[in-house]
């Protein structure tokens, strides 16, 4: 590629540091842009805000770019965090990561560098662009356990024609040894974990802030009431930790799990053991279906993950129905499917896109 102007968002971590210098390194005008999206970053505690932009301040003058600081949080607030909040209203379990790549990494960062006259925008992320005559395409990382095509999935086409993943070719393990090498400021620096606006506090204070908990009774599968929970939105299926359930009378030993949410009655539904036939499910349903390129004529066999890391499970997509949903059959039982996290499909290494799980 010939050198362009590229403006790399600089998170203050290892992968979008090694992505700058790679980009530097390969002969191309880099400015570096440093994404403030929750207005609390400067005064909280939680956040790692102040100290990624010190990280990202550093890496920047040391490869000697230019770093600017771009506050996008009205758009994150509007786009992002409010579906958040309605997701868990719902007694949903949402990932705002995916919302946030397209609405603000993808959309407003993209925005943002058009307006300064780049000619692509480039992340940290684990995946890949392939481009052909006449579209462009999401591939996953080449780093299994690292790939990020999950979290992309709800770009478009041409999203991706004006980004670039430096490091999409790489492992983990290389892109840390470089910056090692390199002595980049971040090279030791542990990965984020979580959402940037919760941080490493309590999450049921958090979401305390801004919805009412409505606790209310726990119940077996069978109907019996064993205990009481704190609010519906604070579970997720699947879930083992937090429950505060034990030694009940007549109960066989075994770890209780969440299975529903009845929001109704307000009642979560628990049963005993890892393996409950009521954790598996062979099909679910599937709305807000986007593909990143031309929809595939249905039905279709694919893979599918309903969740990040997950290997790929094959599955036949069926056409909508008429309330817009679409059915998932899966040729193995799928695990604590949950409803507000998205199912995503590929032929491959190649990601077509994905819906949210009913």
């Amino acid at each position: 590629m010939k050198p362009k102007h590229i403006i790399v968002g600089l998170s203050g971590g290892v992968d979008s540091s090694v992505a700058a210098y790679l980009l530097k390194a390969a002969g191309h005008r880099v400015t570096a842009v440093f994404m403030k999206n929750w207005e609390g970053d400067d005064t909280d505690t939680y956040c790692k805000a102040a100290e990624d932009l010190a990280d990202a301040k550093a890496v920047a003058d040391q490869l000697d770019i230019e770093i600017k600081l771009v506050n996008f949080a009205d758009e994150y607030w509007e786009r992002v965090f409010g579906y958040f909040l309605d997701e868990y209203r719902q007694g949903r379990t949402p990932n705002p990561d995916v919302l946030c790549n397209k609405e603000i990494k993808f959309r407003a960062f993209l925005d943002y560098a058009k307006q300064m006259g780049a000619d692509f925008i480039a992340t940290g992320h684990y995946a890949r662009v392939q481009h052909a005559a006449h579209d462009t395409f999401l591939l996953k990382g080449c780093d299994p356990d690292k790939d990020q095509s999950y979290f992309l999935h709800a770009l478009n086409s041409e999203q991706l024609a004006a980004s670039l993943f430096p490091i999409g070719e790489m492992k983990k393990n290389d892109v840390r040894a470089l910056a090692k090498k390199l002595n980049l400021p971040t090279f030791a620096k542990k990965d984020s974990t979580g959402i940037c606006f919760i941080g490493e506090r309590r999450f049921k204070t958090f979401l305390n802030e801004y919805l009412p908990a409505n606790p209310g009774v726990i119940e077996t599968d069978a109907g019996e009431r064993i205990g009481q929970h704190d609010g519906l939105m604070f579970y997720t299926i699947g879930q083992r930790q937090g429950l505060h359930i034990g030694g009940m009378r007549g109960q066989h030993e075994g770890a209780w799990y969440v299975v529903a949410k009845d929001l109704a009655r307000n009642v979560l539904i628990v049963v005993q053991g890892s393996e409950h036939p009521l954790l598996f499910r062979s099909q679910l349903m599937a709305a807000h279906l986007h593909w990143i390129n031309a929809a595939p004529t249905l039905p279709i066999k694919l893979q599918a993950k309903t969740r990040y890391r997950q290997m790929d499970q094959a599955c036949t997509l069926h056409s909508a129905d008429q309330a817009g949903q679409y059915l998932v059959e899966f040729d193995m039982p799928q695990r604590a499917t949950t409803p507000g996290q998205f199912v995503v499909f590929y032929e491959g290494e190649r990601c077509l896109g994905g819906g949210v799980i009913q």
